[in-house]
Order: structure tokens, then C-alpha cells, then sequence
């Protein structure tokens, strides 16, 4: 399941996604309808979902301040609220990389993503990987 960020368009985005990805694309939202979902919230409702990578914009609330967890993947966007209709293309690039283009690869790794590279930590591993984006 990928889960939208609230703040993202998420008709147009899930509409993209959905054309390419198989399982299911939400929002944060519907994970807990009808509230409103403080960032430090985030990690605790993204372990009741079932394997999510969660896709945000905000990535200077959630790269290296949310830790890595076994449950969920977190991916974020470094590339301006203006450009949010490139995430598609820029997540579909990135699951294509071995090491996220499964469920099970991608779990437990926290994200940050550009024009042109990756950055990623992973549970029980400080250290931060970079490498181009294909």
C-alpha cells in the first residue's frame, strides 16, 4: 500500500500512481478519518496500517528526525510543493532500484529523494547511503 501525505494533491497523484503500481494508494487520512494528523503521529498510525510506504513532501519534519521502523517505509520528496506532480515518475524510479522494489526490501528504510539521487537509513543502521537515482 502506498499512503499519500495529506498535504499532496492525492486525486492526481493516486490516479498516476494507480496507472503503474498494483496494490492499493490511500492517504493518511483515510488510515484515521475524520481527524487531523500532527507529524509525530505519523510513525504510530503508519505501524497499524499493513506494510506502508508512506510519500510526503515534508521531508524536513521527517528525514533523519523519524526512526526506521520494520512496519512501514517512508519516502521523501525533496522537490518543491509546484512539482508535486513529478512524485509519480520520481517513485516509480525509485522502485526500481532492488532495494525497494519490493514490499519486503523496502520495509524498514526511511527515504529521501531528488532529481537525480536517493539518500536512505534503515533500521538498526545509522549510517546513510546515497546513491543516483536511475
Amino acid at each position: 500500500m502506498i499512503v499519500l501525505d495529506e498535504h499532496l494533491p492525492h486525486e492526481e497523484l493516486a490516479g498516476a500512481i494507480q496507472q503503474w503500481y498494483r496494490g492499493r494508494v490511500s492517504t493518511l487520512t483515510e488510515l484515521r478519518p475524520g481527524t487531523i494528523i500532527k507529524d509525530d503521529a505519523v510513525s504510530s498510525l503508519l505501524q497499524s496500517a499493513s506494510e506502508p510506504t508512506f510519500v510526503t513532501l515534508n521531508w524536513t519534519d521527517f528525514w533523519q528526525r523519524t526512526d526506521a521502523h520494520p512496519g512501514f517505509c517512508l519516502v521523501c520528496f525533496t522537490v518543491p510543493s509546484e512539482r508535486a506532480a513529478e512524485i509519480p515518475a520520481l517513485l516509480r524510479r525509485l522502485l526500481r532500484v532492488r532495494l525497494f522494489s519490493t514490499k519486503a526490501a523496502r520495509m524498514g528504510k526511511v527515504v529521501r529523494v531528488s532529481d537525480h539521487q536517493f539518500a536512505y537509513y534503515q533500521i538498526r543502521d545509522p549510517q546513510i547511503y546515497m546513491q543516483p537515482l536511475p
